[in-house]
């Protein structure tokens, strides 16, 4: 009988770990993510002199919407720009996660 329950035990585990070791392809990856806020980020407003490279903290709400914590730059009018394109900007793909932030590098270029 003790050899029964420890077999079992052994295949409640194995079994348990197949499950929660399965990749869901539904979630969409980093690339994805990053390539979807260039998109938003495009064509901006004004002309740049020099390239600008900032770090940009936001954090997804239940409708998956953006909404931007931070944007690491000295500059006003970037900061103004990518909060007015990304705050509250529902991504086109579910991005399913358990993280609460995010911190994404944000280059604009002269010419873009």
């Amino acid at each position: 009988m003790r050899h029964l329950k420890t077999l079992l035990l052994v295949a409640v585990f194995a079994f348990s770990g197949t499950v929660l070791a399965s990749n869901t392809n539904d979630a969409v990856q980093p690339v994805e993510l990053s390539e979807e806020i260039s998109e938003l980020l495009k064509d901006p407003y004004f002309t740049l002199k020099d390239e600008v490279v900032t770090k940009v903290t936001f954090m997804l709400n239940k409708d998956n919407e953006m909404v931007v914590l931070d944007v690491d730059s000295d500059e006003n009018l970037v900061e103004k720009f990518i909060k007015s394109r990304l705050n509250y900007k529902e991504l086109p793909s579910a991005y399913k996660t358990n993280y609460k932030k995010f911190i994404v590098p944000v280059r604009l270029q002269p010419g873009q």
